[in-house]
Protein backbone atom coordinates (compact mmCIF):
# COMPACT_ATOMS: atom_id res chain seq x y z
CA UNK A 1 0.00 0.00 0.00
CA UNK A 2 1.42 3.37 -1.05
CA UNK A 3 1.67 5.82 1.84
CA UNK A 4 1.98 9.58 1.96
CA UNK A 5 5.35 11.18 2.55
CA UNK A 6 6.63 11.58 6.11
CA UNK A 7 5.20 14.83 7.47
CA UNK A 8 7.52 15.17 10.53
CA UNK A 9 10.61 14.99 8.28
CA UNK A 10 9.06 17.46 5.84
CA UNK A 11 8.22 19.90 8.65
CA UNK A 12 11.72 19.64 10.15
CA UNK A 13 13.28 20.29 6.73
CA UNK A 14 11.06 23.32 6.09
CA UNK A 15 11.78 24.75 9.54
CA UNK A 16 15.52 24.31 8.97
CA UNK A 17 15.25 25.99 5.57
CA UNK A 18 13.31 29.06 6.68
CA UNK A 19 15.05 29.46 10.03
CA UNK A 20 18.34 29.07 8.20
CA UNK A 21 17.41 31.79 5.71
CA UNK A 22 16.34 34.10 8.54
CA UNK A 23 19.74 33.57 10.22
CA UNK A 24 21.52 34.07 6.89
CA UNK A 25 19.84 37.45 6.38
CA UNK A 26 21.23 38.69 9.69
CA UNK A 27 24.74 37.42 8.94
CA UNK A 28 24.68 38.90 5.43
CA UNK A 29 24.40 42.45 6.79
CA UNK A 30 28.12 42.06 7.53
CA UNK A 31 28.68 42.58 3.80
CA UNK A 32 27.65 46.21 4.23
CA UNK A 33 30.93 46.87 6.04
CA UNK A 34 32.96 44.95 3.47
CA UNK A 35 31.32 44.97 0.05
CA UNK A 36 27.97 46.71 0.38
CA UNK A 37 27.27 46.60 -3.35
CA UNK A 38 27.18 42.81 -3.22
CA UNK A 39 24.61 42.49 -0.45
CA UNK A 40 21.52 42.57 -2.67
CA UNK A 41 22.99 40.16 -5.23
CA UNK A 42 24.11 37.70 -2.52
CA UNK A 43 20.67 37.68 -0.90
CA UNK A 44 18.93 37.45 -4.29
CA UNK A 45 21.06 34.47 -5.36
CA UNK A 46 20.43 32.73 -2.04
CA UNK A 47 16.67 33.17 -2.44
CA UNK A 48 16.34 32.27 -6.13
CA UNK A 49 19.14 29.78 -6.79
CA UNK A 50 19.23 28.32 -3.29
CA UNK A 51 15.98 28.37 -1.34
CA UNK A 52 13.28 28.62 -4.05
CA UNK A 53 14.98 26.37 -6.62
CA UNK A 54 15.88 23.95 -3.81
CA UNK A 55 12.27 23.75 -2.61
CA UNK A 56 11.19 23.07 -6.18
CA UNK A 57 13.86 20.35 -6.46
CA UNK A 58 12.66 18.85 -3.16
CA UNK A 59 9.10 18.75 -4.48
CA UNK A 60 10.19 17.05 -7.71
CA UNK A 61 12.50 14.48 -6.09
CA UNK A 62 9.85 13.67 -3.48
CA UNK A 63 7.52 12.69 -6.32
CA UNK A 64 10.11 10.76 -8.34
CA UNK A 65 10.24 7.08 -7.33
CA UNK A 66 13.58 6.60 -5.59
CA UNK A 67 14.13 3.31 -7.49
CA UNK A 68 14.72 5.46 -10.58
CA UNK A 69 18.11 6.45 -9.14
CA UNK A 70 19.16 2.80 -8.88
CA UNK A 71 18.35 2.10 -12.52
CA UNK A 72 20.76 4.78 -13.78
CA UNK A 73 23.17 4.86 -10.82
CA UNK A 74 26.34 3.94 -12.71
CA UNK A 75 25.81 6.46 -15.50
CA UNK A 76 24.74 9.09 -13.00
CA UNK A 77 27.95 8.61 -11.01
CA UNK A 78 30.05 8.84 -14.19
CA UNK A 79 28.25 12.05 -15.11
CA UNK A 80 28.84 13.62 -11.66
CA UNK A 81 32.50 12.57 -11.78
CA UNK A 82 32.93 14.12 -15.23
CA UNK A 83 31.25 17.38 -14.14
CA UNK A 84 33.65 17.52 -11.16
CA UNK A 85 36.58 17.45 -13.58
CA UNK A 86 35.29 20.56 -15.33
CA UNK A 87 36.66 22.77 -12.54
CA UNK A 88 40.10 22.16 -14.08
CA UNK A 89 39.03 23.46 -17.50
CA UNK A 90 40.45 27.02 -17.72
CA UNK A 91 37.40 28.45 -19.50
CA UNK A 92 34.96 27.07 -16.92
CA UNK A 93 36.63 26.54 -13.55
CA UNK A 94 37.81 29.38 -11.37
CA UNK A 95 39.73 29.69 -8.12
CA UNK A 96 38.86 31.45 -4.89
CA UNK A 97 40.83 31.46 -1.67
CA UNK A 98 43.46 29.14 -3.12
CA UNK A 99 40.95 26.44 -4.10
CA UNK A 100 39.58 25.54 -7.53
CA UNK A 101 36.10 24.22 -6.72
CA UNK A 102 33.66 26.23 -8.83
CA UNK A 103 32.35 26.40 -12.38
CA UNK A 104 31.27 29.73 -13.85
CA UNK A 105 29.36 29.95 -17.14
CA UNK A 106 28.93 33.50 -18.36
CA UNK A 107 27.00 35.70 -15.95
CA UNK A 108 25.20 32.77 -14.29
CA UNK A 109 25.83 32.11 -10.58
CA UNK A 110 28.80 29.85 -9.85
CA UNK A 111 28.20 26.14 -9.38
CA UNK A 112 30.11 23.80 -7.03
CA UNK A 113 30.24 20.33 -8.68
CA UNK A 114 31.27 18.50 -5.49
CA UNK A 115 27.68 18.76 -4.21
CA UNK A 116 26.53 16.83 -7.28
CA UNK A 117 29.40 14.35 -6.84
CA UNK A 118 28.31 13.63 -3.25
CA UNK A 119 24.86 12.66 -4.47
CA UNK A 120 26.33 10.59 -7.30
CA UNK A 121 28.54 8.66 -4.89
CA UNK A 122 25.72 7.84 -2.45
CA UNK A 123 23.38 6.74 -5.25
CA UNK A 124 25.97 4.49 -6.90
CA UNK A 125 27.33 2.93 -3.72
CA UNK A 126 23.79 2.24 -2.45
CA UNK A 127 22.96 0.57 -5.77
CA UNK A 128 26.19 -1.47 -5.75
CA UNK A 129 25.71 -2.78 -2.22
CA UNK A 130 22.04 -3.60 -2.79
CA UNK A 131 23.00 -5.58 -5.92
CA UNK A 132 25.70 -7.71 -4.28
CA UNK A 133 23.31 -8.55 -1.41
CA UNK A 134 25.05 -10.88 1.07
CA UNK A 135 28.58 -10.39 -0.31
CA UNK A 136 29.25 -7.18 1.62
CA UNK A 137 31.36 -9.11 4.13
CA UNK A 138 33.80 -10.22 1.42
CA UNK A 139 36.78 -8.03 0.58
CA UNK A 140 36.27 -8.39 -3.17
CA UNK A 141 32.67 -7.16 -3.24
CA UNK A 142 32.49 -5.13 -0.05
CA UNK A 143 35.51 -3.14 1.04
CA UNK A 144 37.45 -3.14 -2.24
CA UNK A 145 34.78 -1.30 -4.30
CA UNK A 146 34.49 1.33 -1.55
CA UNK A 147 38.28 1.82 -1.61
CA UNK A 148 38.33 2.13 -5.41
CA UNK A 149 35.48 4.66 -5.52
CA UNK A 150 36.98 6.69 -2.66
CA UNK A 151 40.37 6.69 -4.39
CA UNK A 152 38.84 8.08 -7.60
CA UNK A 153 37.00 10.79 -5.70
CA UNK A 154 40.10 11.61 -3.66
CA UNK A 155 42.13 12.17 -6.84
CA UNK A 156 39.69 14.88 -7.89
CA UNK A 157 38.99 16.52 -4.54
CA UNK A 158 42.58 16.65 -3.30
CA UNK A 159 43.60 18.31 -6.53
CA UNK A 160 41.09 21.15 -6.00
CA UNK A 161 41.76 20.90 -2.95
CA UNK A 162 38.62 20.07 -0.93
CA UNK A 163 39.60 17.88 2.00
CA UNK A 164 36.42 18.65 3.96
CA UNK A 165 34.12 17.24 1.27
CA UNK A 166 36.32 14.17 1.00
CA UNK A 167 35.92 13.56 4.76
CA UNK A 168 32.14 13.92 4.51
CA UNK A 169 31.91 11.49 1.57
CA UNK A 170 34.11 9.01 3.45
CA UNK A 171 31.90 9.24 6.56
CA UNK A 172 28.77 8.69 4.44
CA UNK A 173 30.34 5.74 2.63
CA UNK A 174 31.51 4.10 5.84
CA UNK A 175 28.07 4.61 7.41
CA UNK A 176 26.41 2.90 4.45
CA UNK A 177 28.98 0.09 4.58
CA UNK A 178 28.22 -0.45 8.27
CA UNK A 179 24.45 -0.28 7.73
CA UNK A 180 24.69 -2.93 5.00
CA UNK A 181 26.42 -5.34 7.40
CA UNK A 182 30.09 -4.68 6.67
CA UNK A 183 32.58 -6.34 8.97
CA UNK A 184 33.97 -4.44 11.96
CA UNK A 185 37.54 -5.36 11.04
CA UNK A 186 37.05 -3.93 7.54
CA UNK A 187 35.77 -0.69 9.04
CA UNK A 188 38.70 -0.57 11.46
CA UNK A 189 41.10 -1.19 8.57
CA UNK A 190 39.46 1.60 6.55
CA UNK A 191 39.79 4.06 9.42
CA UNK A 192 43.42 3.07 9.99
CA UNK A 193 44.37 3.45 6.33
CA UNK A 194 42.47 6.75 6.08
CA UNK A 195 44.25 8.06 9.19
CA UNK A 196 47.67 7.10 7.83
CA UNK A 197 46.96 8.65 4.44
CA UNK A 198 45.62 11.81 6.05
CA UNK A 199 48.75 12.04 8.22
CA UNK A 200 50.93 11.73 5.14
CA UNK A 201 48.80 14.34 3.40
CA UNK A 202 49.20 16.71 6.34
CA UNK A 203 52.98 16.54 6.00
CA UNK A 204 52.84 17.23 2.27
CA UNK A 205 50.15 19.94 2.33
CA UNK A 206 51.06 22.94 4.52
CA UNK A 207 47.46 24.22 4.77
CA UNK A 208 46.30 20.90 6.30
CA UNK A 209 49.26 20.84 8.68
CA UNK A 210 48.51 24.41 9.75
CA UNK A 211 44.89 23.55 10.50
CA UNK A 212 45.88 20.57 12.63
CA UNK A 213 48.49 22.60 14.54
CA UNK A 214 45.91 25.36 15.01
CA UNK A 215 43.44 22.83 16.40
CA UNK A 216 45.91 21.67 19.05
CA UNK A 217 47.43 25.11 19.74
CA UNK A 218 44.79 27.80 19.03
CA UNK A 219 46.60 30.21 21.35
CA UNK A 220 49.52 30.45 18.92
CA UNK A 221 49.63 32.55 15.74
CA UNK A 222 46.46 34.40 16.67
CA UNK A 223 46.97 36.95 13.90
CA UNK A 224 47.49 34.37 11.15
CA UNK A 225 46.59 30.66 11.10
CA UNK A 226 44.67 30.76 14.42
CA UNK A 227 42.87 34.02 13.68
CA UNK A 228 39.58 32.52 12.51
CA UNK A 229 39.10 30.08 15.39
CA UNK A 230 39.96 32.73 17.96
CA UNK A 231 37.53 35.24 16.46
CA UNK A 232 34.90 32.51 16.31
CA UNK A 233 35.35 31.65 19.99
CA UNK A 234 35.17 35.35 20.91
CA UNK A 235 31.86 35.63 19.03
CA UNK A 236 30.43 32.47 20.61
CA UNK A 237 31.51 33.53 24.10
CA UNK A 238 30.09 37.02 23.61
CA UNK A 239 26.64 35.55 22.98
CA UNK A 240 26.45 34.10 26.51
CA UNK A 241 23.08 32.40 27.17
CA UNK A 242 20.50 34.43 25.22
CA UNK A 243 22.72 36.35 22.80
CA UNK A 244 22.97 39.98 21.75
CA UNK A 245 19.83 39.83 19.60
CA UNK A 246 18.97 39.66 15.91
CA UNK A 247 21.44 41.63 13.80
CA UNK A 248 23.49 42.71 16.82
CA UNK A 249 26.64 40.67 16.21
CA UNK A 250 29.82 42.74 16.46
CA UNK A 251 32.28 40.09 15.30
CA UNK A 252 30.67 39.73 11.88
CA UNK A 253 31.73 43.28 11.03
CA UNK A 254 35.40 43.20 9.96
CA UNK A 255 36.58 40.70 12.60
CA UNK A 256 35.15 37.27 11.77
CA UNK A 257 36.33 35.78 8.44
CA UNK A 258 33.59 34.46 6.13
CA UNK A 259 30.63 35.43 8.38
CA UNK A 260 28.04 34.37 5.77
CA UNK A 261 29.60 30.98 4.99
CA UNK A 262 32.20 29.06 7.04
CA UNK A 263 31.80 31.12 10.23
CA UNK A 264 28.05 31.67 10.23
CA UNK A 265 27.48 29.48 13.30
CA UNK A 266 29.68 31.85 15.32
CA UNK A 267 27.44 34.75 14.23
CA UNK A 268 24.36 32.74 15.25
CA UNK A 269 25.85 31.94 18.66
CA UNK A 270 26.74 35.61 19.24
CA UNK A 271 23.27 36.87 18.30
CA UNK A 272 21.16 34.08 19.80
CA UNK A 273 23.45 32.74 22.51
CA UNK A 274 23.69 29.22 23.88
CA UNK A 275 19.89 28.93 23.90
CA UNK A 276 19.34 29.84 20.25
CA UNK A 277 22.32 27.94 18.84
CA UNK A 278 21.26 24.85 20.84
CA UNK A 279 17.85 24.98 19.19
CA UNK A 280 19.54 24.94 15.77
CA UNK A 281 21.62 21.90 16.81
CA UNK A 282 18.46 20.15 18.06
CA UNK A 283 16.84 20.78 14.66
CA UNK A 284 19.76 19.08 12.91
CA UNK A 285 19.57 16.19 15.39
CA UNK A 286 15.84 15.83 14.72
CA UNK A 287 16.54 15.87 10.97
CA UNK A 288 19.14 13.12 11.40
CA UNK A 289 17.08 10.90 13.70
CA UNK A 290 13.88 11.14 11.66
CA UNK A 291 15.78 10.65 8.39
CA UNK A 292 17.56 7.55 9.70
CA UNK A 293 14.26 6.18 10.99
CA UNK A 294 12.80 6.58 7.49
CA UNK A 295 15.82 4.79 6.03
CA UNK A 296 15.56 1.92 8.53
CA UNK A 297 11.85 1.47 7.72
CA UNK A 298 12.45 1.20 3.97
CA UNK A 299 11.09 -1.98 2.40
CA UNK A 300 14.19 -2.62 0.29
CA UNK A 301 17.96 -2.51 0.80
CA UNK A 302 18.58 0.22 -1.78
CA UNK A 303 16.07 2.59 -0.20
CA UNK A 304 17.53 2.05 3.26
CA UNK A 305 21.11 2.62 2.13
CA UNK A 306 20.21 5.59 -0.06
CA UNK A 307 18.32 7.26 2.79
CA UNK A 308 21.13 6.58 5.25
CA UNK A 309 23.78 7.97 2.94
CA UNK A 310 21.87 11.16 2.13
CA UNK A 311 20.98 11.91 5.76
CA UNK A 312 24.58 11.33 6.85
CA UNK A 313 25.87 13.55 4.01
CA UNK A 314 23.79 16.49 5.21
CA UNK A 315 24.18 16.09 8.96
CA UNK A 316 27.87 15.12 8.94
CA UNK A 317 28.77 18.26 6.99
CA UNK A 318 26.63 20.44 9.25
CA UNK A 319 28.01 19.03 12.49
CA UNK A 320 31.59 19.24 11.20
CA UNK A 321 31.03 22.94 10.49
CA UNK A 322 29.63 23.53 13.99
CA UNK A 323 32.39 21.47 15.62
CA UNK A 324 35.10 23.42 13.80
CA UNK A 325 33.61 26.75 14.95
CA UNK A 326 33.54 25.47 18.55
CA UNK A 327 37.17 24.37 18.33
CA UNK A 328 36.46 20.66 18.84
CA UNK A 329 37.43 19.74 15.26
CA UNK A 330 39.97 21.27 12.84
CA UNK A 331 38.64 23.98 10.52
CA UNK A 332 37.11 22.42 7.41
CA UNK A 333 36.02 25.42 5.34
CA UNK A 334 32.65 23.75 4.77
CA UNK A 335 29.32 25.63 4.87
CA UNK A 336 26.57 25.01 7.42
CA UNK A 337 23.81 23.50 5.29
CA UNK A 338 20.43 25.27 5.19
CA UNK A 339 22.09 28.36 6.72
CA UNK A 340 25.36 29.37 5.04
CA UNK A 341 25.70 31.29 1.80
CA UNK A 342 25.91 28.89 -1.12
CA UNK A 343 23.07 28.21 -3.52
CA UNK A 344 24.53 24.92 -4.77
CA UNK A 345 24.82 23.39 -1.30
CA UNK A 346 21.30 24.48 -0.29
CA UNK A 347 19.81 23.30 -3.59
CA UNK A 348 21.26 19.80 -3.27
CA UNK A 349 20.51 19.51 0.46
CA UNK A 350 16.83 20.15 -0.29
CA UNK A 351 16.86 17.86 -3.35
CA UNK A 352 18.36 15.08 -1.22
CA UNK A 353 15.76 15.68 1.49
CA UNK A 354 13.14 15.20 -1.24
CA UNK A 355 14.59 11.79 -2.09
CA UNK A 356 14.38 10.79 1.58
CA UNK A 357 10.75 11.94 1.58
CA UNK A 358 10.05 9.70 -1.41
CA UNK A 359 11.67 6.76 0.40
CA UNK A 360 9.32 7.43 3.32
CA UNK A 361 6.33 6.68 1.06
CA UNK A 362 7.32 3.03 0.80
CA UNK A 363 8.21 2.52 4.47
CA UNK A 364 6.15 1.73 7.52
CA UNK A 365 6.99 4.13 10.34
Amino acid sequence: MRRSLDKPFLIITLILSFVGFFLFISASTSLLAREGARLSSVVFNQIVFGLLSGLLAMYLTSRLDYRFWKKYSFFFFLFTFFVSLLVFVPALGFSSGGARRWIQIGSLPSFQPVELLKLGFVVYFAAWVSNIRGKIKTFQYGLLPLIIIMALIALVLLRQPDTGSLVVIFVAGLSMFFTAGGRWKDMALSLLVASLLFSALAFSRPYIRDRILTFFHPEENTKSSSYQINQSLIAIGSGQFFGRGFGQSIQKFSYLPEPVSDSIFAVIAEEWGFFGSSILIVLFLAFALRGLKIASASKDVFGGLLGTGLVILITAQSFLNIASMLGVFPLTGMPLLFVSHGGTALFFALAEAGIVLNISKSGDI
